[in-house]
């Protein structure tokens, strides 16, 4: 079972958790079975067409998912999977 790395806003659905062992043999259905295990997970992660939403980063290792096979990128019970929403926000200051 690849480890999956879970961001705090996500956390209220995994019952707090930061780290889940989940099943799956690509990134695709290991975001599947955290969403049957925990529910709303996906409404979280994937847009209307089943793609990872665009401000969410998944990395396999090292590596972002998207420059990989998205989705399909291969998982293994060696990996970790991360999940990093986009950070955006703050105010801009001017200088005196």
């Amino acid at each position: 079972m690849a480890t999956v790395l879970v961001p705090t806003p996500l956390r209220r659905l995994t019952a707090g958790q930061a780290k889940l062992e989940v099943e799956g043999n690509d990134v695709g259905s290991v975001l599947q079975a955290m969403d049957a295990q925990y529910p709303g997970v996906a409404d979280k992660l994937l847009d209307g067409d089943g793609n990872i939403k665009r401000f969410i980063n998944v990395f396999v290792n090292e590596t972002e998912m998207r420059t990989l096979q998205g989705l399909q990128t291969p998982v293994t019970a060696n990996d970790k999977v991360s999940i990093v929403p986009a950070m955006a926000g703050g105010q801009q200051t001017t200088q005196r």
